[in-house]
């Protein structure tokens, strides 16, 4: 059975997603709702908590039979970052999607709720309706970017369409003995994992259990692919791409050491490109990165241009700030030490923490 809120929120519940009907209803909301992205999609939301240990919940107001507001929600428990409700979990986006008729703030209030009632103390909304500031809600706009444009006609405007500086060093990793797969079998995803985790130990970040990209890579069926990057046969950068309405989004990438004498992840995202034309897609979404970050200037470097993002957060009366930002001061030493960690340990001890980082 599904379980209503309190009277004052009676349109507002939890549904049950046990029920496959009622994720069938998710997923239609979802696909026939302009602002939705993947990560609103049961597909996301429902396949990373499974995959690591969380537990997906979504809220619905309905009116008259019909869903007006959907917001998924992932609740991640972590021993260091403790436990948190964020919408959607271990994404870029997510957040509140309404149609005419809905009642934000009756969502919201269910929300808050639904955090105390699981002792979670803080909640993360990322994109989608926002609630206002006050009451415990924050909203940050200067801490993301995202970064998207429209794809070329040809792979030769694709080339063009880069900006002189980058398409040098572009037309450099063409030059190189490279060669490129597209596909998701067992191959292509452990290659993937393997350059991701170095990638991501390289960056003094805990990697994210194999199990969680590969889930998603399931879930989504043809709409998920992996590209990598092979020297000499030896995978050196792959990169997990989402497909969805028309864009390109490339999620989970990375490189290896040598990957950057190679320039392959230059060439890793120009294929890419073009990959992505050939299936149809419109737009190249290269995603959020930290404001001012490397990764920021690498895709300005691209000819993409920033779209700051808003991002609401809400703590608990009288609990303490949840802090899991990798570029606060408190955790610059833990990043400084995990990136000394040999690559065995690092990969046996990151899933283990990232699976509560969200």
């Amino acid at each position: 059975m599904n379980a209503p809120f309190a009277p004052v929120t009676g349109a507002v519940r939890l549904v049950d997603l046990a029920d496959p009907g009622e994720v069938a209803r998710l997923e239609l909301f979802t696909a026939r709702h302009p602002q939705a992205t993947p990560f609103h999609r049961p597909a996301w939301f429902v396949s990373v908590a499974r995959a690591t240990g969380n537990h997906a919940l979504a809220l619905v107001e309905e009116r008259q039979g019909e869903i007006v507001a959907f917001l998924p929600l992932d609740a991640i428990h972590s021993p260091v970052f403790g436990r948190l409700l964020a919408s959607s979990g271990f994404a870029v986006g997510g957040g509140l999607l309404t149609r005419e008729g809905a009642d934000g703030g009756a969502i919201f209030a269910a929300l808050e709720e639904l955090a105390l009632r699981r002792s979670c103390p803080a909640i993360e909304l990322r994109g989608g309706v926002l609630p206002e500031a006050g009451r415990g809600w924050t909203l940050k706009t200067e801490s993301h970017c995202n970064f998207a444009r429209p794809l070329a006609a040809d792979d030769e405007a694709q080339l063009l369409d880069v900006p002189r500086k980058q398409r040098a060093e572009v037309r450099k990793a063409l030059a190189n003995d490279l060669d490129v797969e597209v596909g998701t079998s067992a191959r292509d995803r452990a290659a993937h994992y393997a350059v991701f985790a170095e990638s991501y130990r390289n960056l003094g970040t805990p990697v994210f259990p194999q199990g969680l990209l590969g889930s998603v890579l399931d879930a989504f069926g043809d709409d998920a692919d992996v590209l990598t990057v092979r020297h000499q046969g030896r995978a050196v950068a792959s990169v997990i791409t989402l497909y969805h309405r028309g864009a390109a989004m490339p999620y989970w990438g990375g490189g290896t050491q040598e990957a950057r004498r190679l320039r392959a992840n230059d060439r890793m995202y120009f294929e890419l490109m073009l990959h992505a034309r050939r299936r149809g897609c419109t737009v190249f979404d290269f995603g959020r990165s930290k404001t001012g970050s490397g990764a920021y200037h690498f895709k300005r470097n691209w000819g993409f241009e920033p779209e700051p993002l808003t991002y609401a957060a809400w703590t608990a009366p009288g609990a303490a700030r949840r802090e899991a930002d990798p570029t606060s001061s408190k955790l610059s030493l833990q990043i400084r030490l995990w990136q000394r960690l040999p690559l065995a340990v690092a990969n046996r001890l990151g899933p283990l923490i990232a699976r509560g980082i969200g």
